[in-house]
């Protein structure tokens, strides 16, 4: 008896395509409700925030410029746009941020160094950072070799240079300066007076101070107190020859 031959059943290809759609869509319901659950969960928020290397910058200064909270979500903001968000604050100079799931968050900052000392309106002493921030110091100590700064105005923008430059120059180069005073003229609308711990007076310009500041140190470590003018050219003159002279005047 001949074997017969059943004709194949045609797959239907429109049930197929509809079968992968309706599989594809549960499976990002899937995806979607485990995203809620998990964003919902106490997995995906912060749960500390460890900050450290902050002298100037208050704990809470800091964590309102990041913008993190504990309880916030984790995932919320990058580390980088975190660092730069701190970097905005005048007494940070760089900032690193790293997170360690689940929750924590560690804030590493290295603040601008402090370059000198001024009293406020109200005579609290402030630290002049070498950003030209100015901080108090109540809490943070006094570094006893840094200079004093008087009668400058806050917007003054040569005083922002100022502390540019001090910061560029070694500490061991101006621990003897006890305090620094504007004094413009035409030619240098940037001149300064510089007093000293030794009893000399200084004529500079902040633009030269860097270039100067170790033929000063020369002078003091070599000669009795006077004054000493480094602009153009560099000159000294003791107070003694002075005092001599009025002596002899008064004989």
């Amino acid at each position: 008896m001949p074997k017969t031959r059943l004709p194949l059943l045609k797959e239907d290809k429109h049930v197929k395509k509809m079968s992968r759609k309706i599989t594809v869509i549960l499976l990002l319901l899937f995806f979607a409700l485990l995203a809620v659950i998990f964003f919902r969960s106490s997995v995906s928020r912060i749960t500390e925030i460890n900050i450290q290397g902050n002298k100037y910058a208050t704990r809470e200064e800091l964590l309102a410029q990041s913008g993190l909270v504990v309880g916030g979500q984790f995932f919320a903001a990058s580390a980088n746009s975190v660092q730069e968000a701190l970097k905005e604050l005048k007494t940070v100079r760089e900032a690193t941020v790293e997170k360690d799931f689940p929750g924590v968050v560690n804030i590493t900052v290295t603040e601008f160094p402090a370059v000198a000392y001024e009293l406020d309106q109200q005579g609290t002493l402030e630290a002049i950072l070498s950003s030209g921030a100015a901080v108090k110091v109540n809490e943070t100590g006094i570094a006893v070799e840094k200079p004093i700064l008087t009668n400058w105005q806050a917007d003054d923008p040569f005083k922002a240079k100022l502390c540019q430059a001090l910061a560029e120059i070694p500490n061991e180069l101006t621990s003897d300066i006890s305090e620094i005073v504007p004094s413009p003229t035409l030619s240098f609308p940037d001149r300064i007076k510089l007093y000293t711990r030794s009893h000399f007076e200084v004529i500079t310009a902040i633009s030269l101070l860097k270039d100067k500041v170790e033929y000063l140190n020369q002078v003091i470590e070599t000669e009795q107190p006077g004054l000493i003018k480094m602009l153009e050219a560099d000159t000294y003159v003791p107070f003694i020859a002075e005092n001599e002279d009025k002596e002899v005047t008064q004989e």
